[in-house]
C-alpha cells in the first residue's frame, strides 16, 4: 500500500510494518502509510487484532524534525493517532530499539505495548527546546502515572523495558518485536481483552489529583538545572493539565504550548544545535570512504588532572588503557584520584557498586614511555610546554608501534611544531580534551598540515565512541575556543579599568546564561597560573598582577577577585578589591566612569564573534556550526542561544560589525575593528549561516 509501510494478514491478524531507514522516522510518507494500513486493517472483516511494528534497528525513533517549520503535510500525526485509538480492534505496538518523541506517542495510541528487552522508550522533546505534541503529554500520566511522566518528559531521558514493564508502559518483554507482537495479538484476540484507550483512564491520574505535590515535587527536582530554559516548564505545565482538565481540553493546551515553543526562539537555536552536533562530525577535505584505523588500546602519557579525566572516558567506553607517568609516586596518586572519582559516583548512585573495580582493572598504570608499544593510539597530556612536547613525541618514534595515531593534548601550542620532532608526522594531530576531561563532552581534534586522513578520521570516529562530541579545527594559537575566548579576557581586563567592578562583568554573563563570569572563572583555576605565564612573557597586568602580588590567587587561597569563606565556594564581592582596583587606576591616572550593563554584553559577546569571523576566513574552523559546537559543549554557551555564530546571526550582524567599530574608536583599541569578513556579510545583509557548506561526511 506505500512504500514505507506494508500491511500483511496471517490469518486474522494484520500486520504493519514500517520500514523508512534508518530510523523510521515519522515522515509524512511513513505518516500516510500507517493511516492508509490501519485503516485498510480496521476495514477488512476477517482481521481481528493489528500489531503495528517496524523493521531494521529500531522501532520509530521520532518525529522527521527537518519537517519542522515548513507547511504541514497531511496526514497530521494527530490524525493518525485519533484513528488508531478509535480503532474496534486491538492494536498492539511491538517496540525494538528506541521508541522515542513521535514514536512513543504512536505507542501510547495503541491499546497495548509491548517490547523487546534492550528496547528505550521516551519523550526527549525538550532537548529540542519543545515538549512533546501528539499527546504525549496527555497519555503517559495516565500509562505510568504523573511523577515517572514528570521525569520522562521534563528530563527528557528514555528508560529501558524492565522499568517500562514495572510502570505499566508496556504489558510483556517479548524475543522478537513482530513474532512476540503477534503471539500477544493473537492471546488478547482470544481472550476477548477488552481495549484500553489511555484517553479514557485516569486511575493512574487519582493520586496526584488528591495530593497535588506529588506531581509539584516531580517538576521541581526536574527543574533545578533549567535556568534560562523555556521547555521544560511548558511541558510540566502540560503535563499538569493531564491532572487537572479532561483529556480533549488537554490535549488543546499541550499542542498550544507545543506550537509556541516551536515558533520561539529557543527551540530554533536547539534544533540547530542538533544538527550542528552531528554535522561537525563530517570532515571536509577527506575523500569520501576514507576509513579509520583499529583501536583496541590506548596509552596516555601522564597521570594528572588531565591525563587521568582521559583515562577514565576511555575505560567508560570499555576501552583499555596504558596510563604511563614518570615516576611510581605520580602514577600512584593519579590511579588513586580515579579509584576515589569512581568510587564517589558509586556511591551517589551513578554507576553500579561493581562498576569502579571493573573500570580500574581497564587500567594498567606503568611507569616510562617504553610501555607505548602495544597501543593504537597514544595521548600526551604532559605539561603545556613545547620543549617537553616536542621531547615527548621525539621519543614516541622508537616507542609506538608504526601506523599508531599520536595525539597531543594540547590548549594552544603548535601541532605542526610538535610534528616536526617526529619521523611519522603523518600520524600526528591535536586532541584537545576539556577538564574535567572525564565529564566535559568536547574534544576539538587538531588537524595538522601533514595530519594523514585516515589519521584524522580515527580521532573523530574514537571521540564520538568515548560519548564526546568531535570538532575539527586547524592550527592555530589558542584553537578555537580559547583563541576567541582571549578576546573576552582582554575585554574584560579593561572594563576594569574604564570602572566596571569584577561582580558587574561577571553577573552580565551569567545573566545572558553562561555558567560563570570571567572573573570567578579566573578565581576557579588560580590567578597564579596566568601570572607565571605572563612573567615568563614578560608581560604586565596591573590589576590581576597587583592582586597575584597580595597573594590573592582564587579560591585555593580564599581571595582572589572575590573572597569566599572557609570551604565555601560562594564567590563573594570583597572591598578590599574595589580598593585595590582604584588604588591602581589612580596611579596610572585613569578616571572611572559607569559602565552600562549594555556595553559590558557588547565588549563580552562581540569581539569573540569578530574573531570567529577570522577563524572561518582562515579555514581554522570549516562552518560556522563547527565554532558553536566548540561552544556548546566546551564552554557552557546556553544550547538556547544556538551558541556565539548562531546567535550573531539573531542579534544582525550589521548591528554587531558597526558596535564594533564604535567600541574600537572610543577605547583606542583596532583589534576590535570590524574582521574583513564580518564586515563584508554585514554590508551584503548576510548571515554566518550563509557560509555553510556542504562538507563530505568521514
Amino acid at each position: 500500500m506505500s512504500e514505507v509501510v506494508k500491511l500483511e494478514r496471517h490469518d486474522n491478524i494484520a500486520v504493519v510494518t514500517v520500514n523508512s531507514p534508518p530510523v523510521n522516522a515519522l515522515s509524512a510518507a511513513v505518516r500516510g502509510g500507517i493511516f492508509e494500513c490501519i485503516k485498510s486493517a480496521i476495514d477488512d472483516a476477517q482481521v481481528q487484532g493489528i500489531v503495528l511494528t517496524c523493521a531494521g534497528r529500531t522501532f520509530i525513533a521520532g518525529a522527521d524534525i527537518t519537517e519542522f517549520g515548513k507547511p504541514p503535510k497531511p496526514p497530521g500525526l494527530a490524525e493518525v493517532l485519533s484513528l488508531m485509538e478509535s480503532s474496534p480492534k486491538p492494536i498492539v505496538a511491538a517496540i525494538h530499539g528506541t521508541a522515542l518523541g513521535g514514536g512513543l506517542e504512536v505507542a501510547l495510541a495503541c491499546h497495548y505495548r509491548v517490547a523487546t528487552k534492550d528496547a528505550k522508550l521516551g519523550l526527549p522533546e525538550v532537548k529540542l527546546g519543545l515538549l512533546p505534541g501528539a499527546g504525549g503529554t496527555q497519555r503517559l500520566p495516565r500509562a505510568v502515572g504523573p511523577e515517572l511522566a514528570v521525569k520522562m518528559i521534563v528530563g527528557g531521558d528514555p528508560i529501558g523495558a524492565d522499568a517500562a514493564l514495572k510502570a505499566g508502559l508496556i504489558e510483556e518483554i517479548v524475543e522478537g518485536p513482530a513474532s512476540g507482537g503477534e503471539a500477544f495479538a493473537r492471546k488478547v484476540v482470544a481472550e476477548k481483552r477488552p481495549l484500553r484507550k489511555l484517553r479514557d483512564d485516569d486511575s493512574k491520574l487519582a493520586a496526584a489529583k488528591a495530593d497535588r505535590s506529588i506531581f509539584t515535587n516531580a517538576v521541581a527536582a526536574l527543574t533545578k538545572k533549567s535556568r534560562g530554559l523555556e521547555a521544560p516548564f511548558a511541558a510540566a505545565d502540560a503535563v499538569g493539565a493531564a491532572i487537572d482538565l479532561p483529556f480533549e481540553e488537554g490535549l488543546k493546551k499541550e499542542r498550544e504550548g507545543f506550537l509556541k515553543l516551536m515558533n520561539g526562539d529557543q527551540s530554533k537555536a536547539q534544533r540547530y544545535a542538533f544538527f550542528a552536533e552531528r554535522e561537525a562530525a563530517k570532515i571536509s577535505g577527506v575523500p569520501e570512504g576514507t576509513k579509520g584505523r583499529n583501536v583496541a588500546r590506548v596509552a596516555i602519557l601522564g597521570a594528572g588532572t588531565m591525563g587521568g579525566g582521559i583515562a577514565m572516558s576511555f575505560v567508560n567506553a570499555g576501552i583499555p588503557v596504558t596510563l604511563i607517568e614518570t615516576g611510581e609516586e605520580q602514577l600512584k596518586r593519579g590511579m588513586g584520584i580515579m579509584q576515589k572519582n569512581y568510587e564517589a559516583t558509586a556511591a551517589r548512585g551513578g554507576i553500579p557498586a561493581d562498576a569502579p573495580a571493573k573500570r580500574m582493572a581497564l587500567i594498567n598504570g606503568v611507569v616510562g614511555i617504553e610501555n607505548v608499544g602495544d597501543a593504537d593510539l597514544v595521548i600526551e597530556a604532559v605539561f603545556e610546554t613545547m620543549a617537553i612536547k616536542k621531547e615527548v613525541f621525539g621519543k614516541l618514534d622508537q616507542y609506538a608501534k608504526p601506523g599508531a595515531v599520536l595525539a597531543s593534548n594540547t590548549s594552544y601550542l603548535n601541532i605542526d611544531e610538535i610534528a616536526q620532532s617526529t619521523k611519522r608526522p603523518q600520524d600526528v594531530l591535536g586532541m584537545h580534551f576539556f577538564s574535567p576531561a572525564n565529564v566535559m563532552k568536547l574534544c576539538e581534534i587538531v588537524r595538522a598540515d601533514k595530519t594523514a586522513p585516515d589519521a584524522l578520521v580515527t580521532a573523530v570516529s574514537i571521540a564520538r565512541k568515548i560519548a564526546k562530541v568531535p570538532a575539527v579545527v586547524g592550527v592555530c594559537d589558542g584553537f578555537v575556543g580559547n583563541r576567541m575566548l582571549a578576546q573576552r579576557g582582554k575585554q574584560s581586563e579593561k572594563l576594569l579599568f574604564e570602572g566596571a567592578l569584577p561582580q558587574q562583568v561577571d553577573a552580565v554573563v551569567t545573566k545572558f546564561g553562561m555558567p560563570m563570569g570571567p572573573f570567578a572563572m579566573g578565581d576557579l583555576a588560580g590567578l597564579d597560573i596566568g601570572w607565571r605565564s605572563r612573567k615568563d612573557r614578560g608581560i604586565k597586568s596591573e590589576i590581576a598582577d597587583a592582586l597575584c602580588e597580595a597573594g590573592r590567587f582564587g579560591q585555593k587561597t580564599g581571595k582572589g577577585y572575590y573572597k569566599y569563606e572557609q570551604g565555601s565556594r560562594a564567590a563573594l564581592p570583597d572591598p578590599e578589591v574595589e580598593k585595590l582596583i582604584d588604588e591602581t587606576l589612580a596611579r596610572l591616572g585613569r578616571k572611572k566612569r559607569v559602565v552600562s550593563d549594555d556595553e559590558i554584553l557588547e565588549r563580552m559577546m562581540y569581539p569573540m564573534i569578530n574573531e570567529g569571523a577570522k577563524i572561518l576566513a582562515e579555514g581554522i574552523a570549516a562552518r560556522p556550526s563547527d565554532i558553536d559546537v566548540v561552544w556548546l559543549y566546551g564552554y557552557g554557551w546556553p544550547i538556547y542561544r544556538g551558541g556565539p555564530m548562531f546567535w550573531a546571526d539573531t542579534v544582525g550582524l550589521k548591528h554587531i560589525a558597526d558596535r564594533l567599530a564604535f567600541y574600537a574608536k572610543e577605547t583606542n583599541d583596532p583589534s576590535l575593528e570590524p574582521a574583513p569578513l564580518l564586515r563584508k556579510l554585514a554590508d551584503e545583509g548576510k548571515t554566518f549561516a550563509s557560509l555553510a557548506a556542504p562538507s563530505k561526511a568521514a
